[in-house]
């Protein structure tokens, strides 16, 4: 259900002709299902930074066509600029953003480059996760020498290309080379202080980034104190995978720290916004909120939610749109002004912009259920059904996690409301899925039967179909069975003024085992397939029997307290 999503951040080496950094990064949305998020061209860099995103193969086929357009458009031969570069497309970074590791990611950077050196003709090395060697994980010693350099390097053995030809040929001065990497996601975070001094400012930063600060003799002054090797001795600061520095921001009247957060599984948001905290309040100054720079994974938002609900000893097992608000005032996200998680959040920014069912209204869940057509029907009311019945056992457990006297007790009651939520997400996905595929049946009756090709071609799409428009109420049944467990351990271990929801909830339960029960059934009698026919039935034959067994239990034990 986890839809795979990867972000890729390539730099160009052009910032100041907008007709080919448009043409460049136009060739993005030529890939079907990539969104292109960002352009932020520099003049003064003359780069060009260009974000998007999507699924794994389609973003790594779009990052294919920029590398291309670039090499085409820009001359390397003819470029100058501030930031360090050695190519057209200089550096191409694949970032996981849901649903893929990073080390997954980093064989998505490796299937890239070996298509640019073979196909584009153009050298190129794998760097941070993708790296094959220790030296090359760092970007810098992979681009050291610049363009001006390259000649020198693809020949030298030890800088021998990841990929492409290992020599300075007339495509290579056009072109030069890329660097490609798989890295984690890098928030730009600015926290905002009660203060206008950059001095203070500073001071945090340096207690808080990696790099620390400076070692002086006397304290905070007097002569840099430096190694054996003379380079500055540093004191590391309190987080790793952290950069910073304290600036006064003259629009807002005040001083921020801005962090670069260079890997936020190591040091993720919501941890930088209290060390620093912390370490304000030790310095006489508080913090007023936060700005995030750019855009944002759902994961890290719903992290930070998580994190902030432990400190309170709250249930977790809230709706995500709920710990998103609890993640946006806990960090002060709208301090300097409104945080927009539609705008902010890469997840929903590719939100799909599909009609579904259970965006509906209940009113027109209810009108649309009503009308002249065979869809929704009750596979899908099963599901929703089913959905409102584990929400009732969930509203339970949130309800006793947060009752007073039980304070002990909250994150018993927190992991069952979190099983809860997952149950209701999963069957509410159901919905959808069990309109979707009547509607595949509906497709295959309507393909073409003239010859005895598009007969058997018709025949293979009906049975595909009608297997899976069985295999989803089977799901629906299995979900809402084992959805029960919520209501049976808050009829136990609950509040007993709510024993009548969970008794309810259970109920709705059942109802949904019963009924996608029916769909099975009547979809069954259907398939060819008759030893997949026969096996999905005796299942759901067993998970029926249990459902009623578990009903009778919970009819007795409430109508037993009420």
């Amino acid at each position: 259900m986890n839809k795979q999503l990867i972000e890729c951040v390539p730099n160009i080496s052009e910032g100041r002709n907008t007709d080919k950094i448009n043409a460049i990064a136009a060739v993005v949305e030529t890939v079907e299902g990539v969104k292109l998020l960002d352009v932020d061209p520099g003049k003064a860099t003359n780069r060009t930074v260009i974000t998007f995103v999507g699924e794994p193969e389609n973003v790594i086929e779009a990052a294919f066509r920029l590398i291309k357009k670039a090499a085409e458009l820009i001359d390397m031969s003819k470029h100058s600029g501030e930031h360090p570069r050695f190519g057209a497309t200089d550096v191409c970074p694949l970032v996981p953003i849901s649903g893929i590791t990073l080390e997954e990611t980093a064989v998505f950077a490796h299937k890239l480059g070996e298509r640019v050196g073979k196909e584009l003709g153009i050298p190129g090395y794998y760097y941070e996760n993708a790296a094959t060697s220790e030296i090359r994980k760092n970007l810098a010693n992979c681009r050291a020498g610049e363009y001006e350099g390259l000649k020198d390097k693809l020949v030298n053995p030890t800088w021998k290309p990841d990929f492409g030809p290992a020599e300075f040929n007339e495509s290579v001065v056009k072109t030069g080379a890329v660097a490609i990497s798989a890295r984690d996601f890098l928030i730009a975070y600015n926290i905002n202080l009660n203060t206008t001094s950059t001095r203070r400012a500073n001071a945090i930063a340096f207690d808080i980034r990696e790099a620390g600060r400076v070692k002086h003799e006397n304290g905070t002054s007097g002569k840099v104190m430096l190694d054996k090797n003379g380079e500055p001795v540093r004191i590391p600061g309190k987080l790793k995978a952290v950069k910073g520095i304290g600036w006064y921001i003259e629009e807002y009247g005040i001083a921020q720290i801005s962090y670069n957060l260079t890997n936020i599984s190591i040091t993720p948001m919501h941890i930088a916004f209290d060390e620093t905290e912390k370490c304000a309040i030790e310095r006489g100054l508080r913090v007023t909120g936060s700005e995030l720079v750019g855009l944002i994974p759902l994961k890290a938002m719903l992290d930070a939610g998580n994190y902030f609900l432990k400190k309170q000893e709250r249930s977790l097992g809230i709706s995500e749109e709920e710990k998103i608000k609890i993640a946006v005032k806990s960090l002060g996200l709208d301090d300097l002004k409104p945080f927009n998680p539609n705008e902010k959040i890469i997840e929903y920014l590719l939100k799909d912009a599909t009609k579904k069912l259970i965006d509906l209204t209940v009113s027109g869940f209810a009108e649309e259920t009503a009308a002249e057509s065979v869809a929704p029907g009750g596979g899908s009311i099963s599901a929703y059904v089913g959905a409102l019945g584990v929400s009732l056992g969930t509203m339970v457990a949130n309800l006793s996690s947060h009752k007073a006297g039980w304070d002990d007790k909250w994150e018993f009651y927190s992991d069952w409301a979190v099983k809860g939520q997952a149950y209701k997400n999963k069957l509410l996905h159901l919905v959808d899925e069990d309109t979707i595929a009547f509607g595949k049946i509906i497709d295959g009756f309507r393909m073409p039967k003239l010859t005895n090709e598009e007969k058997e071609a018709r025949k293979q799409a009906i049975e595909a179909a009608t297997i899976y428009a069985t295999e989803i109420p089977f799901h629906i049944m299995e979900t809402a069975y084992n959805s029960m467990e919520v209501m049976q351990a808050m009829l136990k271990d609950g509040m007993q003024s709510s024993i009548s929801d969970a008794g309810v909830g259970a109920l709705c339960a059942r109802t949904a085992v019963v009924g996608a029960y029916f769909n099975v059934r009547i979809n069954a009698k259907d398939i060819k397939d008759r030893v997949f026919a026969e096996a999905i039935l005796a299942k759901s034959e067993v998970i029926y029997q249990k459902a009623l067994a578990i009903e009778k239990e919970v009819m007795e034990f409430v109508m037993s307290k009420v």
